[in-house]
């Protein structure tokens, strides 16, 4: 045998090269091309990096579980804690960890795998063999829940709507190595799965609490939000695992789940006998109904870029509302950054509070919508308020803003105030449909001895319900003439007194009718409590055909006082033109009330513990570590810390500072990632609401990362109100100086307003037309623009802006009065503008010895290839070439027009500078593929400017436009 051995290894590595050869040979046959050889074996290599993904992430999840406590031991001897003694865990204010019902679910997890085998193969099983022909032979083989059971990472627990209910919110995570096959043998199918990964936040209601054992009547459980779903296949279904397949695969079963477990959908699992009204705990009454006023947005970005970007077009914006699975969108605004829809929406809210409304804008593309800002509202917010007017920042979208109008509308069981209701709106100009007065909630409970249309053949009965132009379908029951639905419909009603609910009871899939009904709602109107809770005699069905239903009416009244004054004006837009037929403007305009009001939010970045490891080596089998990172986002800005190596406890103990304003909705987002040299990997996200840290000043706290296995992160907040009092002013730098991190910008001691009106009597050149103006506002490295206005010598800006100043002995602001014009160019090259920015400048008290330069902008410049370049400015102050003498802007990418408004300084004095040169030269960033070009010496063009500091005004200041030089550089 031994002697045979290395001919039957050759034999097996010449039958394996054989096996790779055959798609090509059966392709020829078949008189198939090489493109499709190509696109079978494409789709193969990706089934199979999908499929071996998906079980290194299984493998993965379940080692961090397994191990969990390992790494928190190995934490604690990083601190220096005792052998044996594991650290406490950070007591949250309103989140707790529970450990002993995760060693409780450990213990019950294989009785709860007998539990949910036998419900599968005595349920489930029958249930699918009757619902086809076809399947009549299918069957589970096998049914294993495996070892790893169900973790529950956090418990929050909130006082419930009532005395006799109880809310918990459980953060759950589920990595389990399930093993479910299952077998169709008429046609020899096998498929199942093979692992699973399931996280979300579960929310469980105890309900009704009872003076009884077991004290509490029924539980009910339920997803707020969709949870996260990874499933992994075997057998026929191993086909799910291809790229684009497996997306849909995944979408479908949580929309099944979803039918089931998230909201409006409940489990209910009744714990005493005979439980009183259990569809009433099953399907409960809306807790409220929230309407919605799309009204617009302002400053949108522009994601409209033609020939390259040489030309920037606009946006075609519309809005996406979602609140659970209830979705919303509006119509698209052609070519415009600020939008105007004027829609109303309505959305039933079930749970507060929990239930968030999120609103999506998305620039209209013919491939691909581009992002163009969100932001989320807690529904408990509307309800504290009744009424909710802002403009809310959009998060992700620079300073884009969209204001909103939420009105909380209550459930009432009395019909008296349905026509101050109706009266109300008919004042209401709402869009796509008209506004809702009322609500109907539809049980559909049961039905009884339906017709058999065939004999000895059971029906399949279904049930539709509408409301005008509204259906909604039950689940189908199989093989039965008594069904039992325990489900229910919920429907907006805009004018009940003549509106009527017909149902239909069909035979499924023939669809053949069983009967129907047709009820009047002003029926309702006349019951006690706007409620019908009866069997209903079926039309053209058997003489005992009756459906077993209730329906409840109630009116949506809106109790909070009439908003009459006008929405809150977003800064940087005009104020609503006066009511009087004049066009003339007071010599002073006001600001905006929220003007001088912003606070600044001070991000105490420190450090992160139990991160995941995403660096493995040889297939995984050597586990490596995360090189972290953190991206915070608040207001509209975007701060990112410095990147640690190899360390999945990593310390940053950096600091960030924005300007924030008390307006609802907006959150401090924070998101970890694994840099890497390809596409950094995710490792969790976590958020703190803005209002929190406002209202309680600071916030320390150990956040639990979302999305990710394990992980925290530690963060502290703090809520600084500026006060008008400069005797504070030495006090705050001391505190600062002693506060300083080793790394990071100088904290801030002052917050800057300031409100730019208007400008009188521009100087014009004789002759020349009145200019499209604007002002640029300059403090340290931080400047700004006002929008443009139209041509005049009086433009009128009416905005507002805010600077962190950290210096305010030294610093200075510099506020230039600008004209976007164009000049000429002699040699070829562009204009750059002049240290100073162009107009007419103002300038506030300089501090001694500095020499300021501002770069504005550059116009026409030149390609030297297909691609518009990436320019920046390179400013030298000559005679010396240190580094210490050298400035540049950033880049502005793929622009013949960049715009920079960057302010430079240096320590020179008036004298000194005098005798100097400033030299600028416009460059372009090389891509990476064109380095190499670059290398060999291939020629471009170098515009650039010798300004001669002598010849300027330094004392007096000014802005201009210079002429370039083109310089032609060879090898």
């Amino acid at each position: 045998m031994e002697r045979r051995l290395p001919g039957l290894s050759a034999l097996g590595v010449l039958g394996r090269r054989l096996l790779w050869a055959l798609p090509a040979y059966a392709a020829g046959l078949l008189g198939l091309g090489a493109g499709a050889l190509v696109l079978a074996l494409a789709l193969y290599a990706g089934w199979r990096r999908r499929r071996r993904a998906r079980q290194r992430g299984l493998e993965l999840a379940a080692r961090l579980q397994r191990d969990e406590e390992a790494a928190v031991r190995a934490a604690a001897a990083g601190l220096g804690a005792a052998a044996g003694e594991l650290p406490a865990w950070v007591s949250f204010p309103d989140v707790e960890r529970a450990e002993w019902l995760n060693k409780v679910l450990a213990q019950a997890w294989p009785f709860f795998g007998q539990y949910m085998e036998k419900l599968l193969v005595e349920n489930i099983a029958p249930a699918i063999r009757a619902s086809n022909t076809h399947l009549q032979t299918f069957t589970f083989t096998r049914v294993d829940m495996g070892e790893k059971p169900l973790r529950v990472l956090g418990v929050r627990a909130h006082p419930g709507a009532h005395k006799k209910q109880i809310l918990l919110d459980l953060n759950i995570s589920y990595v389990g190595d399930v093993q479910i096959d299952v077998e169709v043998k008429k046609f020899f199918c096998k498929a199942g799965v093979k692992g699973m990964q399931l996280h979300g936040m579960l929310r469980i209601i105890l309900e009704p609490l009872i003076g009884d054992v077991p004290i509490v009547g029924a539980l009910t459980m339920f997803f707020i939000r969709r949870p996260t779903l990874d499933i992994n296949w075997t057998g026929m279904t191993n086909l799910l695992d291809i790229p684009g397949l497996s997306s849909m695969s995944d979408t479908m079963i949580m929309d099944a789940i979803s039918s089931y477990l998230v909201l409006p959908n409940r489990l209910l699992v009744p714990l005493v006998p005979d439980l009183h009204d259990a569809a009433q705990l099953r399907c409960p009454l809306p807790r409220g109904v929230v309407r919605v006023h799309l009204r617009a947005a302002r400053d949108l970005r522009s994601k409209d870029r033609f020939m390259g970007g040489l030309v920037e077009g606009k946006s075609d914006p519309y809005a996406v509302l979602r609140v659970g699975t209830q979705v919303a969108t509006s119509r698209v605004i052609d070519n415009n950054l600020n939008p105007t829809w004027d829609e109303v929406y309505e959305f039933i809210v079930h749970e507060v509070p929990g239930q968030e409304m999120e609103v999506e804008l998305f620039d209209k593309d013919p491939d691909q919508d581009d992002l163009l800002g969100r932001m989320k509202l807690d529904f408990g917010e509307v309800l504290k308020a009744r009424v909710l007017e802002e403009w809310f920042p959009l998060q992700e979208g620079g300073r884009g803003r969209l204001h909103l109008r939420l009105e909380w509308l209550s459930l009432m069981a009395d019909a008296s105030k349905l026509e101050q209701v109706l009266e109300r709106n008919r004042t209401i100009v709402a869009k796509p449909d008209p506004p809702s007065a009322a609500i109907l909630v539809v049980y559909l409970d049961r039905a009884e001895e339906l017709p058999v249309k065939k004999p000895g053949k059971e029906p399949n009965p279904m049930v539709q319900v509408s409301v005008q132009d509204v259906t909604q379908e039950s689940k189908v029951v199989y093989n039965t003439s008594a069904p039992v639905w325990e489900d229910a419909f919920r429907f907006f009603l805009h004018d009940p007194v003549n509106q009527d609910v017909d149902i239909q009871v069909k035979d499924d899939p023939r669809q053949g009718s069983l009967g129907s009904l047709s009820l009047p709602l002003s029926r309702l109107l006349q019951a006690p409590d706007l409620t019908l809770h009866q069997p209903f005699q079926l039309q053209r069905s058997g003489p005992g055909s009756r459906l077993h239903m209730k329906l409840v009416l109630r009116v949506l009244f809106f109790d909070a006082p009439e908003n009459a004054g006008p929405p809150p004006t977003p800064p940087g837009q005009l104020d609503p033109p006066a009511s009087t037929g004049g066009t003339h403007r007071p010599p002073q305009a006001s600001p905006d009330p929220q003007f001088g009001t912003e606070r600044v939010l001070r991000i105490h970045l420190l450090e992160a513990e139990n991160l995941v490891a995403k660096d493995n080596f040889f297939k995984g089998v050597v586990r490596g570590r995360s090189d972290p990172y953190t991206k915070v986002r608040v207001a509209g800005r975007v701060f990112r810390s410095r990147v640690i190596k190899e360390d999945l406890n990593p310390r940053w103990n950096e600091v960030y500072e924005a300007i924030v304003d008390n307006i609802p909705g907006q959150d401090v987002e924070f998101e970890l990632f694994d840099k890497d040299i390809d596409k950094d990997d995710f490792l969790g996200r976590c958020k703190v609401p803005l209002r929190r840290v406002l209202s309680s000043r600071v916030v320390d706290e150990w956040l639990p990362l979302e999305e990710v296995k394990s992980g925290r992160l530690h963060v502290r907040l703090e809520s600084l109100d500026p006060r008008p009092s400069v005797a504070l002013l030495q006090q705050v730098l001391h505190t600062n100086s002693l506060l300083q991190p080793p790394r990071g910008e100088e904290l801030s001691a002052a917050l800057l307003s300031v409100f730019v009106d208007r400008a009188d009597d521009l100087q014009l050149r004789k002759g020349s037309k009145p200019p499209a103006a604007f002002a640029s506002l300059a403090v340290r490295d931080v400047s700004v623009k006002t929008k443009t206005c139209a041509p005049t010598a009086e433009p009128v800006w009416d905005e507002g802006f805010s600077f962190l100043i950290k210096r305010p002995h030294v610093e200075s602001l510099e506020l230039q009065v600008s004209v976007p014009s164009r000049c000429r160019r002699r040699g070829g090259g562009p204009p750059v503008p002049s240290p100073g920015g162009g107009g007419v400048p103002w300038r506030g008290a300089e501090p001694p010895h500095k020499l300021v330069a501002i770069v504005h902008a550059c116009r026409k410049l030149r390609p030297v290839s297909k691609e518009p370049p990436d320019p920046y400015v390179s400013l030298v102050l000559l005679p010396d070439r240190s580094r210490g003498s050298k400035r540049k802007t950033s880049v502005q990418r793929k622009t013949l027009n960049p715009d920079f408004n960057e302010r430079f300084e240096w320590d020179v004095s008036l004298e000194e500078a005098s005798r100097r040169k400033l030299e600028a030269h416009v460059k372009s960033s090389p891509s990476f593929m064109a380095r190499e070009k670059e290398a060999l010496g291939e020629a471009f063009a170098l515009p650039q400017l010798h300004l001669d500091l002598a010849q300027v005004d330094l004392a007096e200041g000014g802005a201009h436009w210079y002429d370039l030089q083109e310089e032609r550089s060879s090898p």
